[in-house]
């Protein structure tokens, strides 16, 4: 299954995420801001097929992180997740660098659905 990448500075949305989405058998890793999973991803060069990120967090935002993946690892594709409508709106002119934005809360099913649509994209 598909190498996830997940960061968000809340730990228990982090968990959720990688929960629901082991349920479909994909091998998670998180990260707890946009800083640390760019150290991830420099590290393991990039080798994730998914880069799944809140939009508002501490050290380097989900738009600087996915801005900088969009440039380094052209290949990754890029979902965002925010609670907040500005963040969403922020994202808005992005569309030709990330799959979608996911509106929190949501659900398992919704994550789950979500990732699922974003990895089928990857042709």
């Amino acid at each position: 299954m598909a190498r996830i990448l997940i960061a968000d500075d809340e730990e228990s949305m982090r968990l959720l995420v990688a929960r629901a989405i082991a349920m479909d058998g994909h091998q998670t890793v998180t990260a707890e801001d946009g800083g640390h999973a760019l150290e991830i991803l420099v590290q393991e060069d990039g080798a994730f097929d998914l880069l799944l990120t809140d939009i508002k967090m501490p050290i380097m935002d989900g738009i600087a992180l996915a801005l900088t993946v969009a440039r380094d690892f052209p290949k990754l594709t890029i979902l965002l997740m925010t609670g907040f409508a500005d963040q969403r709106e922020r994202a808005s002119g992005l569309d030709a660098i990330i799959h979608d934005v996911v509106t929190k809360p949501f659900s398992v099913a919704d994550i789950r659905n979500a990732v699922a649509e974003a990895l089928a994209s990857r042709s």
